[in-house]
């Protein structure tokens, strides 16, 4: 850290290190996977058994604004050409995103469910209203998920995740560029089915909130690789046969990677 500190102070001005940026960008990178990985554990903590909903969401954003005050401290001694967005300025994005449920996804026909997780594309489009506010929304193509119920495959469904947010991306003078989002996610359920039966399954679309934090990487005058992580409320009441089933409790974590064009 005292190199990188040397030469954002160096007064020839910050030299581009592209060995450093690439070994920063790892660290952030897997700081952000362990503390998701272990934010949506299930084990005990400080004397808990158990966890609630509270609980878990409480811990989901203590490591998230863990990983964005690490991702700020980084960016400010980094230096390098600044990434900044005015008010007026577009940015598209593309990419990939790891789509991982809770462990524990509630009671459902009296069975205990679980979800599996999913990848596909992610695109974001955000405009800025005021300098570093921006109001961005997020599509994907449609995740698919196998519903277990007792650790035994039962049904199949598809959900679309539109989520639209307000941002704010703090200006470092540097190359990266941490942000914060929430907002609002509207999950759509599709193609629900039973395995192996022709009963009926439905699966209620959910309206929740949805929090963010991310940090980008300027590779060009126009261009930045973005990694982020998000958490979206998710619950969903399961018919099946035309009868109440009980409720899924997804909650997931969206792992994120995308390139990022400001117009």
């Amino acid at each position: 850290m005292a190199s990188v500190l040397d030469c954002a102070q160096s007064s020839s001005g910050p030299k581009v290190d592209a060995a450093r940026y690439l070994t920063q960008l790892k660290r952030v990178c897997f700081s952000f996977l362990t503390h998701i990985r272990v934010a949506t554990r299930q084990i005990p903590y400080a004397g808990l058994t158990t966890w609630n909903n509270n609980e878990r969401m409480g811990l989901t954003m203590k490591r998230i604004s863990t990983v964005l005050a690490l991702s700020t401290a980084i960016a400010t001694v980094a230096g390098g050409a600044a990434y900044a967005q005015s008010a007026g300025d577009w940015t598209l994005g593309i990419g990939l995103g790891y789509l991982n449920p809770k462990s524990d996804n509630g009671t459902v026909g009296g069975a205990a469910a679980t979800i599996d997780s999913d990848v596909r594309p992610i695109f974001t489009a955000e405009y800025f209203v005021w300098d570093n506010i921006g109001i961005e929304l997020l599509a994907a193509t449609q995740f698919k998920h196998e519903i277990s119920l007792d650790g035994n495959a039962a049904a199949t469904t598809k959900h679309l995740p539109p989520t639209l947010s307000i941002n704010y991306h703090f200006d470092t003078g540097s190359k990266w560029s941490p942000y914060a989002g929430i907002g609002l996610n509207y999950t759509a359920f599709s193609d629900e089915k039973l395995i192996g039966s022709n009963t009926s399954i439905e699966l209620d679309d959910s309206w929740g909130v949805a929090v963010q934090a991310g940090l980008d990487y300027q590779i060009s005058e126009k261009g930045a690789v973005r990694l982020n992580v998000r958490w979206f409320d998710i619950d969903t009441d399961v018919t099946i046969g035309g009868n109440a089933a009980g409720t899924a409790e997804i909650d997931p974590i969206l792992v994120g990677m995308s390139y990022v064009h400001k117009f």
